[in-house]
């Protein structure tokens, strides 16, 4: 089926709706953020970008899903089980494979743009 631009999603223009949800009490490690998704794209469960943002914390990640995303602002630290971290920062790129665990610690409030695909 062909496509045209009334089918291209912008994602300043999106009318979709922003999700405010607790971080899972059993992932947390430090404190009880809050975070908030908007997926502006989605396809048969498998395809998804977006825009997300969470407060100060640190909690458990396991990615059953290909990640890659960008920081628009703020600062957060990943670290996988190893003990190994990256500094995240506005202007990162980063791809995460499906598989990776480890924590995600937020140090300022952050924010990123994010485009993820479950197998």
């Amino acid at each position: 089926m062909k496509k045209t631009i009334a089918d291209l999603v912008n994602f300043a223009a999106s009318a979709a709706p922003n999700e405010t949800y607790p971080t899972p009490a059993e992932k947390c490690v430090q404190g009880s953020p809050m975070q908030n998704a908007t997926t502006h794209y989605a396809v048969d469960d498998k395809f998804a970008a977006g825009e997300w943002e969470s407060e100060v914390g640190r909690w458990r990640v396991d990615y059953s899903e290909h990640e890659y995303f960008e920081i628009l602002s703020g600062h957060s630290v990943l670290y996988d089980d190893a003990g190994n971290s990256m500094e995240l920062k506005a202007g990162d790129r980063v791809c995460v494979p499906a598989g990776f665990s480890g924590e995600w610690e937020v140090i300022e409030p952050t924010r990123k743009v994010f485009v993820i695909y479950e197998p």
